[in-house]
Formats: C-alpha cells, structure tokens, sequence
C-alpha cells in the first residue's frame, strides 16, 4: 500500500500542476487576450497563439480533454479575434479624428475599465485630462461607445439562425433568390409585437428610413386580399 501511495501522489502532483496551469491559460485567455481593452490585434493574435502552443505542450497529459479544447482555439482563432480587428479600426479613427496618438486612445479605454473606486483609474484620468484638455471628455465619450458596442460572444449569430431557421425547414435547397426574397421579406414586415412600443406596426425598413411604405406584398407587385 505504501509503494501505491507514493505513485498516486507523485500523480497527483502531475494532475494538480497540470489544472493549475490550464486553468492560469485559461484566465490569461479570457481576461486579457480577449479582453475589450487588451493590447492591440497583433499582439493579442501573438499571444493567442501563445496559448494554443502551452495548450499543445501539455495536451499529451491529457489529451482526451486538451486535444479537442486546442483544436477549437486553433481552427477558430480568427473568427474569436475579429472583435479586435474592428475595435483597432476604430480606435484608429477617433486618432485622427481627434488629432492625437493610438496610444492615448488606448490608454483611455483601457482606463475606463478600471473600477470606479480604484485611485489609479482617477489618477490615469488626471493625467490624461491634462494631455488632452477640452478634447478629453468628447473623446473619452466616443471610446466608451465603441466599447459598448464591441460584440465578443456569438449569441448574436445564434440569434438570428434560430429566426432565420423557421423560414428554411420547408426547402432542400437554398438559393440566391430564395434568400433575396426572404431578405427583402424580414426588412418590409411590420412588427405585431415588440418590448419598445415605438417599433409596433412599423418594419425595419420604415425605422430606419423614417418613412412609411406600403405592404411588402404591394411593393412586390401583387394586390392583397381585402373583404368588401
């Protein structure tokens, strides 16, 4: 029993090492590598792949658990960063826009991240309220948007297939004029039900155009049914 007491333990060892590390990859990965306000594409896109590598190394302890989790990151690494890709474009144009550096933006957003309560946040915006001057609170008010409306998760996408879903259980085939119909049929179909009360009885089209226009059937040339 003592012989099987020592290999046990030098295997829990293994094992403990082994989670502590994923699990700090795994802190690393979700709290600054994909991080709104991480470091710039490049150099998120560098240590993403950081990961995938210290994933791959230590795969063969567990590969029954890791293969499948590394595999994903590495085929998907893409299409999870496209967040940053956009955020930098932006981040980009409100540099020039405001005629200053990248660098300032950045700094700026990733001071707005900080807690409100912490004295370096007040501290960093000190300064670069100082830097800046009158300039300072439009900026830091345009970069707050672009956080906002930065989009990381998929559940926008999985919306919207499970809307889209409905339309296509009917046909085998989907084909370019199947979906331009659908699409113009979604964009002209007024909504009978919505949380905001102003979206009621109008389609997309008509809210983002402000305009009204006639039935979607109409618009296609066809006359509707109507009881004398």
């Amino acid at each position: 029993m003592s012989v099987k007491l020592h290999y046990a333990r030098l295997a829990e060892g293994r094992v403990v090492t082994l989670a502590e590390d994923v699990g700090l990859l795994v802190r690393w990965l979700r709290e600054d590598i994909l991080a709104v306000a991480g470091p710039d594409y490049a150099t998120q896109r560098a240590l993403y792949d950081w990961v995938v590598a210290e994933l791959r190394a230590r795969e063969g302890q567990c590969p029954h658990r890791l293969g499948p989790v590394r595999k994903l990151l590495e085929n998907q690494r893409d299409a999870l960063l496209a967040f940053a890709a956009a955020r930098d474009q932006d981040l980009a144009t409100l540099a020039e826009e405001f005629a200053t550096s990248e660098v300032t933006v950045r700094a700026i957003l990733q001071t707005q991240t900080l807690p409100s309560t912490a004295a370096l946040r007040w501290q960093r915006q000190a300064q670069l309220w100082q830097q800046l001057g009158p300039r300072y609170w439009p900026l830091s008010e345009a970069v707050a948007a672009i956080a906002k409306r930065v989009v990381r998760a998929s559940s926008v996408i999985e919306n919207l297939n499970s809307r889209l879903r409905n339309y296509f259980f009917l046909r085998r085939q989907l084909g370019s004029d199947y979906l331009a119909l659908l699409q113009f049929f979604l964009n002209h179909r007024r909504f009978l039900r919505s949380e905001h009360p102003e979206r009621v009885g109008k389609s997309p089209a008509e809210l983002l155009t402000g305009s009204q226009h006639a039935h979607w059937l109409e618009l296609l040339g066809y006359t509707r049914f109507s009881r004398n």
